[in-house]
């Protein structure tokens, strides 16, 4: 017998109904209507940014409406294969139904999640650094293997990356990892990865094969839209350009694409180095740059938790966010939310990180609500 009920379908229409509640869907068909008369409108065009906003709007909030209205209709069909099922004792029908719940509970799982997602840059793109920190050289292959780590988690989500400066350690691993994200809630969701991250394994390079305990730090920020006003006094930055290294391919080298941005008032340093063109690498730069201006300018407004990043905390012993254990056992585990697995190898070689970070957002929903 195929374990479904109708009482598990009832749940789930109880569930679809509160995250069309939390989107606001029915607003939304009322500005979609708005949103595609607007664009039909002569001189819609005059002001391309204005209507370009309008029509990723459009978009979004499409995209928002359909992905209810399909959801309604797959819970439809599930609840009428589970009635007929169960009237005729169809085990194929019940299996259908089974299958298209067990669909419909894992889109609604994103749904859900997006409703959860009410930050200004909460849907839009991510600018993810990792960075070595205590453990020496070993930190910069941990912080090569976070690195690869969240490449393969971007891909499982069908996420863009543009790595912009993964420089190649002299020893071991990397100096540190910046990387442009994306895709739908990108930055909602690696949000979620902001804090220290602390591996405990055998050291690779210990010809003794002692444990070794090393950390590494990531800071997610989000890519601002060019409506978002950051004042930068060109006097104030120094722009510095140097041969490229590292993961740029053949003839990265030849000239002196590589820029370096440091901001003289903050002592804040931006680099990029993975465009072929000075200009690109210099425009990139001056992005990411943008990002952790707005971010500090916010700090000094709230000057309690920053809402973007978290608190600033040594990248070290008490610190860390998330254990990965390899050595004497074999643990994955979120120290805020308790989620753990042994399966290390799913979540480093494989980026299997929606547990970690649903988990982590369903936890920080469920306190923000108490």
């Amino acid at each position: 017998m195929v374990d479904i009920s109708n009482e598990d379908v009832r749940k789930l229409s109880e569930r679809l109904d509160k995250v069309e509640s939390y989107l606001h869907i029915d607003e939304k068909r009322g500005r979609v209507a708005e949103l595609e008369l607007e664009s039909t409108r002569p001189g819609f065009w005059d002001d391309a940014d204005g209507a370009t906003k309008a029509m990723a709007e459009l978009t979004r909030t499409k995209e928002d409406v359909s992905a209810i209205d399909s959801a309604r209709a797959e819970l439809d069909d599930v609840s009428a294969a589970l009635e007929l099922g169960l009237e005729t004792s169809d085990e194929e029908l019940l299996a259908e139904a089974k299958s298209s719940y067990d669909k419909l509970e894992k889109d609604l799982g994103e749904l859900e999640l997006s409703s959860w997602f009410t930050g200004e840059f909460d849907h839009g793109d991510a600018i993810v650094t990792v960075t070595p920190g205590q453990g020496g050289l070993e930190a910069q292959d941990w912080c090569d293997m976070l690195f690869h780590m969240y490449l393969r988690y971007c891909d499982r989500r069908g996420w863009k990356v543009d790595v912009n400066d993964a420089p190649v350690a002299d020893v071991i691993g990397i100096d540190r990892a910046t990387f442009t994200v994306s895709g739908r809630n990108a930055y909602g969701m690696l949000r979620a990865e902001q804090g220290v991250h602390r591996l405990v394994r055998i050291s690779p390079t210990d010809d003794k094969k002692r444990r070794q305990t090393t950390f590494a730090g990531v800071e997610v920020l989000p890519v601002l839209p060019e409506d978002v006003s950051v004042d930068i006094d060109p006097n104030d930055i120094r722009v510095d350009v140097y041969h490229a290294t590292g993961h740029g391919g053949q003839g990265v080298n030849t000239t002196d694409s590589a820029v370096r941005i440091t901001h003289i008032p903050t002592g804040i340093v931006v680099t990029c180095q993975n465009e072929r063109s000075q200009i690109q690498n210099r425009a990139i730069a001056m992005g990411i740059l943008r990002s952790r201006l707005y971010e500090r300018a916010l700090e000094e407004r709230e000057s309690e938790m920053d809402e973007l990043r978290g608190p600033k905390r040594e990248i070290g012993f008490g610190n860390q966010i998330r254990s990965y254990v390899l050595y004497p056992y074999k643990m994955v585990k979120d120290l805020r939310t308790g989620v753990e697995t042994g399966n290390v190898d799913a979540v480093l070689r494989d980026g299997d990180l929606d547990q970690f970070i649903i988990g982590y957002h369903r936890w920080r929903t469920s306190k923000e609500g108490k």
